[in-house]
């Protein structure tokens, strides 16, 4: 696995990765209503590459295929997105790619994690500091904000 900053040549398949990701894995988690709020279909590459460029955003690379991408705003240690491709998930990508984050961040690390990936934060050390609901599209879904010190 290869870890290396985005390039807005990635912008098309990690909006791609972004949609099956939330479509599948989220899924069991998650109503299809609350799922096509959350992705609606398809991405706008422009306002991913524009939000992408943004923050600090990695690319986890897996013999030549994306396999995941998260970013962080490093200033305000604000991880907004880990995403794990469906076919590479429990293979250590959303680990390589938090661990690299983390160690940008200038201090505690927050997160609004899903109710999916809420485990996977948990074993990484963040705790849990409130549940909320939030509005997509008119559509009600829970997360929680998690912060890890």
């Amino acid at each position: 696995m290869m870890i290396r900053a985005y390039r807005p040549s990635d912008c098309q398949e990690l909006a791609q990765l972004f949609y099956e990701t939330v479509h599948a894995v989220n899924a069991r988690d998650y109503t299809p209503e609350q799922l096509d709020a959350w992705a609606p279909a398809p991405p706008d590459p422009a306002v991913w590459d524009a939000s992408l460029r943004a923050h600090c955003t990695l690319v986890a690379v897996v013999d030549g295929k994306l396999a995941g991408f998260a970013d962080l705003d490093p200033a305000a240690g604000y991880l907004d997105r880990l995403y794990v491709h469906k076919d590479y998930q429990r293979r250590g990508v959303a680990t390589a790619l938090c661990a690299r984050l983390e160690e940008l961040a200038r201090g505690p690390v927050v997160t609004h994690a899903s109710r999916t990936a809420r485990p996977f934060f948990e074993r990484r050390g963040y705790r849990v500091l409130r549940a909320q609901e939030v509005e997509r599209r008119g559509v009600l879904l829970e997360n929680f904000v998690m912060e890890k010190p």
